[in-house]
């Protein structure tokens, strides 16, 4: 301090602290011509004691005067109280400026902060210096190469959502400027900024919304230009901002959308959901430039075709089309019908399994869980083609989210009681075939199989085999599931000429066929043991006796047969009532031989299991029968009378009927 005290003269120490500029002025210029003659001479230590006097006496001083004077801690001037001093710290940066050019550039953030402050202060001097120095700023940085953009965007991010109209200004002047220098990317940049620019489209001043309306016109002029362009991103931003209370805004982003659609291809996928949410109200909106654009672009992306592996969330867009039906406006209700039609056209198996997993919520209650499979099995009875195509589809995805058995069993008590008795058959042996051959339901196979032993499987056996009973394929099949070999065979014995007709050989060669699959192989093992199992080998011959000798299915089951003889097994069969295996108690049971009282519990009465069968079976054939005679008389009836398509046949029920036990029970 002593070395500058010595350097620098008092009186110009004095006049450098006047009131008056002149004196400041010349002080500062004889201080100036000192330094540069110690510049000259190498003398670099007097030098930092003049700057440190300075700093010290000066820029810190408590006194608006001393401040005045322009030192390298300049831009802490930019914040002082007084405006001559912000004003003086303007004119000291512009100068320094001037001398450094590019060396400037290492303290551009700094910079661009104080001026982005100072664009708004409350003195019109200072504002003039401001905009004076910035422009000067502003043709340094674009003839720089030292300029880092990727250091600069986080503060103009922080920056773009200042509400001063100043500021605003401000920023939108560095975002055109920035975007001019070529080497400048600043379209990379724009997701970060591109909300701000949106919400200036709204703001009070005219200008300033014109400001930015040709800004973000540049930009989307130059991504129609651009192959890399961050599509998802801006998405998001312009989704939000299609919401806006100002219409202008909604005008501009949707026109952006618009764009979008048509240039962003795979990017876009995933946002199909968001963008088609920000369309649908648009299409409704007031002004009509909007609903034109809307529907515009609305057609053009339900003309994409999109699958679930490229990141097509068609969940998403199910329940923005279905959100958008309780719209109060009736434009958009129709465009999102027109969407759930799409999405059922295109993806119709991904579209159930979506709605059935939203009944299987509700259907978590008893009673929705009914009105559920009753609506199901209402749909399946007037669509045989939904119950062709989808069936599988739907049963096994309920079966996944609402448990298998309860699923089956109330298919089961529902179809048991189906008027329409040829349905009741078909809907029957689809879920038969369901049941045999979907991983989903092994679990359920497993206890069925357990039927003759295990009490819950005896029970989900009995309550499926009420329904079974409308088809004898269905009947043969649960049997075999569950092991009752002994019964099956009483099954086979009480078919009737009427019975084996082309549906049932086709039902049969399907269960031949699966009989070689994995889900029989425990069955398969089994011929291992004819004394254990020697009923298995007696149904499985009655079955190859039913079947055409030149059919493929009787060849295999032949072949499977060949080592086997049934009289043979019929003529051991007394040896294998001694065995202690359970499924040799269980043979004894159907055989109704030991009714030994630990098991009675396991005991079903297969006696008025069979009645059942043969009641049901005859309602059927009484049924066919009425069918064909009406058939058969049509052509005698007056062309005036007209056949009801919904008239019911009564068919009496024969008297074995009272003699039987009621569906689903069990005798101990």
């Amino acid at each position: 301090m002593a070395d500058a005290l010595s350097i620098i003269p008092t009186s110009v120490l004095r006049n450098l602290a006047d009131k008056l500029y002149e004196k400041r002025k010349n002080a500062a210029l004889e201080i100036e011509g000192i330094v540069k003659q110690l510049a000259i001479a190498g003398e670099h230590e007097k030098i930092s004691s003049v700057i440190s006097l300075l700093v010290t006496d000066f820029t810190y001083s408590p006194q608006p005067n001393h401040r005045k004077q322009i030192v390298p801690p300049v831009l802490n001037s930019f914040l002082d109280q007084d405006s001559r001093v912000r004003y003086y710290a303007c004119e000291a940066l512009y100068n320094i400026a001037k001398v450094v050019r590019g060396d400037f550039i290492v303290y551009f953030n700094q910079i661009f902060d104080a001026l982005c402050k100072l664009s708004a202060d409350s003195d019109a001097t200072v504002q003039s210096a401001t905009h004076l120095l910035d422009r000067l700023v502003k043709d340094i940085v674009t003839e720089s190469d030292q300029f880092s953009i990727e250091e600069f965007i986080p503060l103009l991010r922080e920056r773009m959502h200042v509400l001063s109209p100043y500021v605003r200004q401000f920023l939108v002047g560095w975002i055109t400027v920035l975007d001019s220098v070529p080497d400048i990317d600043m379209l990379g940049f724009l997701p970060d900024f591109l909300d701000g620019l949106f919400n200036m489209l709204s703001d009070s001043s005219h200008e300033i919304r014109q400001q930015a309306d040709s800004a973000l016109s540049e930009f989307l002029q130059e991504i129609k230009n651009s192959p890399n362009v961050d599509y998802g991103r801006m998405a998001e931003i312009l989704v939000q901002r299609a919401t806006s209370t100002d219409e202008f805004t909604r005008l501009t982003s949707i026109t952006w959308i618009n764009e979008f659609v048509k240039l962003g291809g795979d990017q876009l996928v995933p946002h199909y959901a968001d963008i088609l949410g920000a369309i649908l109200p648009c299409i409704s909106d007031e002004e009509e430039k909007i609903r034109v654009i809307a529907r515009e672009t609305n057609e053009e992306l339900r003309a994409i075709h999109a699958e679930p592996a490229e990141g097509f969330d068609i969940a998403a867009i199910l329940s923005i089309a279905r959100r958008q039906l309780t719209s109060q406006w009736e434009a958009t209700r129709l465009e999102a019908l027109h969407w759930i039609e799409t999405l059922l056209t295109r993806h119709r198996s991904e579209v159930v399994l979506l709605v059935l997993e939203v009944h299987a919520r509700i259907a978590k209650d008893m009673q929705h869980f009914r009105h559920l499979v009753v609506f199901l099995i209402h749909r399946f009875h007037s669509d045989h083609m939904l119950l062709e195509k989808r069936g599988a589809l739907i049963v096994r995805r309920l079966s996944v989210l609402l448990g298998a058995e309860r699923v089956y069993r109330e298919f089961s008590t529902i179809l048991e009681s189906e008027e329409d008795l040829e349905f009741a058959s078909i809907m029957v042996q689809a879920l038969n075939l369901i049941l045999l051959t979907s991983s989903e339901l092994a679990n359920l196979r497993e206890l069925l199989k357990q039927s003759l032993i295990n009490p819950s499987g005896k029970d989900l056996f009995i309550s499926l085999y009420s329904s079974w009973c409308h088809s004898p394929m269905a009947i043969l099949s649960l049997c075999l599931l569950a092991q009752a070999y002994h019964h099956a065979s009483d099954v086979i014995k009480s078919l009737g000429e009427d019975d084996i007709n082309v549906k049932f050989l086709m039902q049969l060669d399907k269960l031949i066929r699966l009989l070689e699959t994995p889900v029989f192989a425990y069955l398969r093992l089994q011929l291992l043991y004819p004394d254990k199992y020697p009923w298995l080998i007696i149904v499985l011959y009655g079955l190859l006796l039913l079947l055409p000798q030149q059919s493929a299915a009787f060849k295999m089951l032949k072949t499977r047969l060949k080592p086997m003889r049934p009289h043979d097994v019929m003529a051991d069969q007394g040896t294998c009532t001694s065995s202690g295996s359970p499924h040799a108690q269980s043979i004894q049971m159907q055989d109704g031989s030991n009714h030994d009282m630990d098991n009675a519990h396991n005991y079903i009465n297969f006696a008025s299991r069979l009645q059942q069968f043969q009641q049901m079976q005859y309602l059927h054939r009484m049924h066919s029968k009425s069918q064909q005679s009406s058939q058969n008389s049509l052509p005698a009836i007056s062309s005036q009378i007209e056949i009801s398509g919904d008239s019911q046949l009564s068919v009496p029920a024969p008297e074995s009927r009272s003699s039987g036990g009621s569906p689903g029970q069990s005798l101990h």
